[in-house]
């Protein structure tokens, strides 16, 4: 191997091997908080037997955190130096030199293998770690209809983009990158718009909500601050899990919001109305379109980046495919499919910065959103919401802040049931 091809090897491995302790040390940081008694500041929201089974699940969790994160950064970092992904790329040239073929099998080779490894682990964290803190109401059958749903929608869809990109990149020069940016845009709106209507239906089933007092009360306050509002739907998330949730989805006419059953059935109208209000207060603030529009941004310089690493005729892209050939000898033949997974290993430390940002932007759009159910319709209603959702998740209330900067899209229940107690409603 000659010295970049090698310097880039150690680089990638360094940026594994950081990447890897720095997740490590926000894990510990959060251990740090842990405690046998229940927190002063915890009294009212959980109580002791149920702050203690909280504490059982957190350690649990972070158990089995350590053995999966463990297990990938191993297994990576033997595939990087034995070469595994250049003998995978020389095998199937073998075959075919088709460069949209050989992208299509190499990189559905490594996810078919992927996941395959991963089913142990994901069985475990379903029907034991889930199941023993009564999450859990996903049957076997299910769990398997999942896997191969999304292995068919990976294929078509994942497949389908994938192809396209590396004929848009075989077919043009090395502003490929500006025409893949276009297409992924077009992909992300449209998604945006039709996921709920295409791709939620796949695997859960999703019904209007029936007319009552709870729809009532939804379009009543809709109408009050202006937002139209034509599609309520429910959605029967307790199939796989106890846990609740709500989400705001689609743009224009395509907008509706949808309710998890479970959360229905443990909350009072008032607290679904507050609930609801938070996500009717993304909408209102324009969080939705600001969300997509850094996407769209953020695609764009992660693919203008890309077109450096996968450059056609550049000493770069080349050292950078021999670079994953590690200690093995073998002879990389620079390509999309090594190019961009090489890049793919070396973008997390921007990524890192990258998520830093829009966990913070999430987190302040949290609080507004927060602010905008307080003030339009009850704080205290949203606050006992957040208490239930939190309480009947388990969740860990006392997260380390270190953590939370790095990893929370939403503030900590604490921190968000502080903020509201300011709100006035107008």
């Amino acid at each position: 191997m000659n010295p970049p091809s090698m310097y880039f090897l150690y680089l990638i491995l360094a940026v594994l091997l950081l990447d890897f302790i720095l997740e490590r040390l926000l894990e510990y940081l959060n251990t740090t908080r842990w405690s046998d008694q229940l927190p002063d500041e915890l009294k009212g929201i959980y109580d002791a037997e149920q702050y203690r089974t909280s504490q059982q699940y957190l350690k649990l969790k972070q158990i089995f955190s350590w053995v999966i994160s463990s297990f990938s950064f191993l297994a990576l970092v033997a595939l990087l130096a034995f070469g595994s992904f250049v003998w995978l790329d020389n095998l199937l040239r073998v075959f075919t030199n088709n460069p949209i073929l050989l992208a299509l099998l190499f990189f559905g080779v490594i996810g078919m293998i992927s996941s395959l490894v991963m089913i142990p682990f994901e069985l475990y964290s379903t029907f034991v770690i889930e199941e023993r803190f009564g999450f859990n109401k996903t049957t076997l059958k299910l769990f398997i209809l999942d896997k191969l749903k999304g292995l068919l929608l990976g294929t078509l869809i994942g497949g389908g983009l994938l192809a396209l990109v590396v004929w848009i990149y075989s077919s043009t020069g090395n502003s490929f990158w500006l025409i893949v940016w276009g297409v992924v845009t077009l992909f992300m709106v449209f998604m945006t718009m039709f996921y709920s209507n295409l791709i939620v239906p796949l695997f859960n089933r999703q019904t209007p909500l029936v007319p009552g007092e709870l729809r009532d009360a939804i379009e009543a306050f809709a109408a009050k601050v202006g937002f139209r509002l034509r599609n309520i739907y429910v959605i029967d998330g307790s199939k796989r899990s106890t846990k609740a949730n709500a989400y705001f989805t689609g743009l224009g006419m395509k907008k509706r919001i949808v309710l998890y059953d479970t959360l229905i059935t443990d909350h009072t109208t008032e607290e679904l109305v507050a609930v609801l209000a938070h996500e009717i207060g993304h909408y209102k603030k324009k969080h939705t379109r600001q969300g997509i529009l850094i996407s769209i941004l953020q695609t764009g310089l992660m693919l203008f980046i890309l077109s450096l690493f996968i450059r056609k005729d550049s000493w770069l892209a080349a050292d950078l495919c021999q670079a994953l050939a590690g200690f093995s000898g073998w002879k990389a033949t620079p390509g999309f499919q090594l190019g961009i997974l090489a890049f793919g290993l070396l973008y997390s430390p921007l990524s890192l910065v990258l998520g830093l940002a829009n966990n913070f932007l999430s987190r302040k759009n949290e609080y507004a959103a927060d602010r905008f159910a307080g003030e339009k319709f009850d704080p205290t209603a949203l606050q006992e919401a957040l208490k239930k959702l939190s309480v009947n998740q388990l969740s860990n209330l006392r997260p380390h802040p270190l953590y939370v900067y790095f990893h929370y899209s939403h503030p900590p229940l604490l921190s968000r049931l502080k903020e509201l107690k300011s709100c006035t409603p107008k």
